[in-house]
């Protein structure tokens, strides 16, 4: 502060003897004086406080002006630049220019009204002269001049910081212009890009862009006096066919700024543009720069592009048409009501620059970043996609060409074509007859599966799409062409021929299939077209192979609205066809069952098509496949996948028998609960070896909730056995409470294109080649699949459970003395006797005890565990036959007594 003082009564002195003293004296105190300023700037950080600060200004302005002046007056071009960068460096004899320059540069920063006093100066106009000098005349560079890189750097950033805050004040461009410059300066950038100083290229063009934001009345004025625009215009034109395409987009950009810029104030500049052949230049320059790298000259080409999507919404009237809104039309579109913004398109000109661009390059950037422009000028007003569309018709004409751009092109166009309908809920017939038509004639598979894709995306938008592609035949097209590739996947079938398409055309395949898939959705119309075409027998080969299952199978689903029995005819076959390694298959088709088995309309059509008996069948095809350890082929496939498909299974019967008193007499009278006992026991985790099991005595025992928590929930080891039948076990009680099928176990398994195909039909001979062919990624147990439960051993012991399929508890009955391992004598025990009083707290209640008395569980409690009641010492014959005391209180007739 006491330094900033001292410098003020300095100044002020300066101030008060300047009238009296002769200019020499004067510009000595001052260039004394301002070695002391900056020193005081640097030691307080860049704050200056000076109450005369203004003045300062104006004084060391005008002598930095003067001082241009004089190394410009009356010398040839070069050595007047020559001149002045000796004026301006740091050192040497000329070393005041320097000083008055960092000055100058520093009270430039600080507030306006300081500034208005540097522009007052004349400095506006005495500093162009020079960015003029240093950008038309380069100098060549001497090794003595490599020392002094550095300081020239630092001198140029000043100069430019200087004119950048001068020149982007309305005041500062009016006093520029009194330098006659300004046009030579940009009529030289469009002449002599080649020849100008190459370090001052940018720095002149950063100083031009600030010029053109700030340009007023007078400026517009002055330049269109001067024919500008005009020979600038006629100077690029000869460029562009001389220098390299990012030279030239570098000069046509500085113009194109002040065509552009000017416009809010007049539209002068951009008349003079169009009147000589503007656009025209433009679309020169631009063809030019295919093949660029990504790069090279981006930014400016960007800039020419980002300039000309501007222009279309300069114009000065709004565009009027009319379009035909061709119906129908989702529900909530309404273009009467569509109301234009400032932002509408008013001048087609530039934007046809753009469509000839897109029509006439392949280059991929370039494509990309006008498809980018078009959506631009949509999010900018709805109303614009009407205009361009009915008058130059972009992208109707586009949708002829798209296949022969890159492929990264294709995919940005129809994904420009996709938001017409999900962004301005419009429905674009035309464009949709030749994406139709390009699909139909496929001539690039790249090109024909994003159009594809692009229509599944609209079609899953509204339930519309569905009427329109099927009266515009894409339905039929789509049935013809999977009619084609059914009967080649059968030709094919079990050879070792690559029938198989990969790649592009294999995802077709797919997503066609998902196309189909969405078009039947909700629609029974449409499957009823599919029905009519014959196409039910060619789709179900599709079931095959992993990538097409899943839409193959929504496409099934959507049958059964129409046929339960066909469906269920088609689905169980399969899985009854399948093999015995086929395991993704079966988990597949148990999926799509489930979801079909939630309405009751399709019980019937389930028994009818023997679906209780195939589903069984997949229970008895895995035989040994829970074995500890795992042995055979099935030592190959990962224990979570074989749980998951007994749980499907056990799953789908659960929802066949669901509220079902038929399909529950069927089951029950015709022994299948014996039959699943009998499966489920056969798996490898149960004993099956018949030997007469010796009792141990148990000093504690666990709670069935507590083997649960054991097996799923905690770190205490189980074997692998035990794991897996308590599982089982638990798939069984929520049977028997008739909501398994609401439960979900696994997580999901969701396959992608990108994974290796895998011929299931081939898989045993895989297997035997490949050990580890079925080590796949499996849907995994859930841990917190026990807590459905809630808290297991509160719910099991103080809910009166309602049993629902009384049989379920035969089948936990019968497998209860095969909870049994040698070696695991207690373990077993314990378990066992864990499961009995489970079972005895299931009935206890009259209505279950009931219930399972009507089931026949009296008889299947005696002959399932003989050995336990023909013995007082069997640790189960107590607990069993207070079961079998619960259960004959009930049995009120004698027969079932006996």
């Amino acid at each position: 502060t006491l330094l900033w003082e001292t410098l003020g009564k300095q100044f002020v002195e300066y101030e008060q003897a300047a009238p009296f003293l002769i200019p020499e004296d004067q510009q000595r105190r001052l260039l004394e004086f301002l070695p002391l300023f900056l020193k005081a700037w640097e030691q307080s950080a860049g704050e200056i406080v000076f109450p005369n600060i203004q003045l300062l200004a104006s004084e060391v302005s005008k002598l930095l002006t003067k001082e241009i002046k004089r190394n410009l007056n009356g010398k040839p071009a070069e050595e007047a630049r020559l001149a002045l960068e000796q004026l301006l460096k740091q050192k040497g004899e000329a070393g005041d220019g320097h000083l008055l320059l960092k000055s100058v540069y520093l009270l430039s920063q600080t507030d306006m009204r300081t500034m208005w006093n540097i522009i007052g100066s004349g400095l506006p106009a005495a500093l162009m002269q020079c960015l003029y000098l240093f950008f038309t005349i380069p100098l060549k560079k001497t090794s003595d001049d490599r020392e002094t890189s550095e300081d020239d750097t630092q001198t140029q950033e000043m100069l430019v910081k200087i004119m950048i805050n001068m020149y982007k004040e309305e005041q500062g461009i009016e006093e520029l212009l009194a330098a006659d410059k300004l046009q030579s300066l940009i009529i030289a950038t469009s002449s002599l890009w080649d020849q100008c100083s190459q370090s001052w290229k940018v720095p002149t063009g950063c100083v031009l862009r600030t010029i053109s934001k700030a340009q007023t009345k007078t400026s517009i004025v002055y330049l269109q006096a001067v024919d500008c625009i005009k020979i600038a215009v006629q100077n690029l034109f000869t460029l562009a066919d001389t220098l390299p395409a990012c030279d030239v987009c570098e000069a046509a950009s500085i113009v194109l700024c002040f065509v552009k810029d000017s416009y809010p104030v007049s539209s002068a500049l951009l008349t003079e543009f169009e009147n000589n052949d503007g656009y025209q230049l433009l679309l020169k320059i631009l063809l030019r720069c295919e093949g660029l790298q990504q790069d090279e000259g981006d930014p400016y080409l960007d800039e020419i592009l980002d300039m000309l999507t501007c222009l279309t919404t300069c114009g000065k009237t709004e565009l009027k048409v009319s379009g035909n809104i061709v119906h129908p039309q989702l529900p909530h579109f309404d273009f009467e009501r569509t109301q234009p913004s400032g932002m509408t398109v008013k001048n087609l000109q530039p934007f046809q620059v753009l469509q000839s661009i897109f029509q006439r390059s392949n280059d991929q950037h370039l494509c990309g970043r006008i498809l980018a422009a078009i959506g631009t000028i949509w999010a900018w007003d709805r109303v614009n996609f009407f205009l361009l569309e009915w008058t130059l018709q972009p992208i109707n004409q586009f949708t002829d060409i798209i296949h022969f751009k890159p492929h990264p092109v294709q995919v940005q166009f129809f994904t420009l074509v996709e938001s017409i309908v999900l962004d301005l809920s419009y429905v674009p017939h035309e464009i949709l007859k030749k994406v139709q038509y390009l699909i139909k004639e496929n001539t690039v598979p790249f090109c024909t599966l994003t159009a594809l894709q692009c229509l599944l995306s609209m079609t899953q938008k509204d339930l519309l799409f569905s009427d329109i592609f099927r009266d515009s035949g894409l339905l039929g097209l789509l049935l013809a062409l999977l009619r084609k590739e059914a009967k080649i996947l059968r030709k094919s079938a079990g050879t070792h021929l690559p029938s198989l398409k990969e790649g592009t055309e294999k995802e077709l395949n797919v997503v066609m299939l998902k196309m189909v898939a969405a078009l039947t959705a909700r629609s029974v119309r449409n499957t009823v077209v599919l029905k009519d075409y014959g196409m039910v027998p060619y789709i179900k080969i599709f079931l095959d192979d992993e990538c097409y299952r899943s839409a193959t199978l929504s496409i099934l689903e959507q049958l059964s609205v129409i046929n339960y029995e066909e469906y269920m005819s088609i689905v169980i076959g399969a899985l009854c066809s399948s093999t015995q390694w086929e395991l993704h298959l079966k988990l597949d088709l148990l999926k799509s069952l489930l979801r079909i088995l939630e309405s009751p309309k399709s019980h019937s059509a389930f028994r009818t098509c023997s679906g209780f008996n195939g589903l069984l069948s997949l229970l008895s095809d895995m035989e040994g496949a829970l074995q500890d350890p795992p042995c055979g082929q099935w030592a190959a496939v990962e224990q979570n996948c074989i749980l998951e498909l007994v749980f499907y299974a056990l799953q789908g019967i659960t929802a066949a028998l669901h509220l079902d008193p038929v399909n529950s007499t069927f089951f029950q009278r015709n022994g299948l609960f014996e039959k699943m006992a009998e499966d489920l026991g056969s798996l490898g985790c149960f004993w099956t070896e018949g030997k007469r099991q010796i009792p141990v005595s148990l000093e504690k025992t666990r709670t069935f909730a507590e083997f649960l928590d054991a097996a799923f929930c905690s770190s205490e080891p189980l074997p692998g056995w035990l794991k897996n039948c308590i599982w089982i076990l638990s798939f069984l009680d929520h049977m028997l409470k008739g909501t398994l099928h609401q439960e979900s176990y696994f997580k999901e398994r969701k396959p992608e294109m990108g994974e290796e195909a895998r011929d299931d039909q081939e898989a045993p001979q895989a297997q035997e080649e490949h050990p580890v062919a079925f080590k796949r990624p499996s849907n995994e147990l859930r841990a917190s699949a026990y807590m459905l439960w809630g808290n297991p051993e509160e719910k099991l012991e103080m809910r009166d459970c309602t049993i629902v399929h009384p049989g379920a508890v035969c089948v936990m009955v019968r497998l209860l003395p095969k909870l049994y391992k040698e070696g695991y004598a207690p373990l077993s025990q314990e378990i066992q006797c864990a499961l009995v009083d489970h079972i005895q707290s299931l009935v206890k209640s009259e209505k279950s005890r009931q219930v399972m008395c009507e089931s026949g569980l009296l008889s299947t409690v005696i002959t399932s565990c003989q050995d336990a009641f023909c013995s007082d010492s069997h640790p189960l014959h107590l607990p069993l036959t207070r079961v079998f005391e619960k259960l004959a209180s009930q049995a009120v007739e004698p027969h079932v007594l006996r």
